[in-house]
């Protein structure tokens, strides 16, 4: 059983409702649904309990993110197009104290130049892009690893 000082925030950001709606060679296609699923699997796992939330509203993610330390010991943070330059979000994740993985499906840096800026370098663990749900996968071990429930 996983109890509530294992608990890791997952945040999806805009155009995440409608993943299985984008191009899959990029994306995966998988529904949000899904890729909440399997990650909840894995975040059992290893000894952690994921929390869901996604919007398309950056003042809502903003907002959710001051909730977070209330809710969460880390966070996972997929933030879409916003990770390239809402500095509101980036001030928020920094409040938030918390350690934090960035996580991207598509391989950012191989992509549109502008994909390869990321508003949250220096305020994350790491940067994982292009594994797709797999990076999901790491990022979890990783805040596992820093939370002592996992491998490091």
């Amino acid at each position: 059983m996983t109890s509530a000082h294992n608990r890791v925030a997952v945040l999806h950001g805009v155009n995440f409702d409608i993943l299985d709606r984008r191009d899959p060679a990029v994306y995966g296609g998988l529904s949000l649904a899904e890729l909440e699923h399997k990650v909840e699997g894995w975040a059992r796992a290893l000894g952690l309990g994921a929390i869901f939330f996604q919007t398309n509203s950056e003042g809502e993610f903003c907002e959710y993110l001051h909730r977070v330390p209330e809710l969460a010991d880390a966070a996972v943070v997929n933030a879409g197009a916003w990770t390239h330059y809402s500095r509101a979000i980036a001030d928020a994740l920094d409040v938030t104290g918390l350690p934090a993985v960035e996580v991207h499906l598509s391989d950012v840096e191989s992509r549109d130049e502008w994909r390869r800026l990321s508003v949250f370098d220096g305020l994350v663990l790491a940067k994982i892009s292009g594994k797709g749900p797999d990076g999901y996968r790491e990022a979890l071990e990783l805040l596992a690893g820093k939370l002592g429930t996992g491998p490091a």
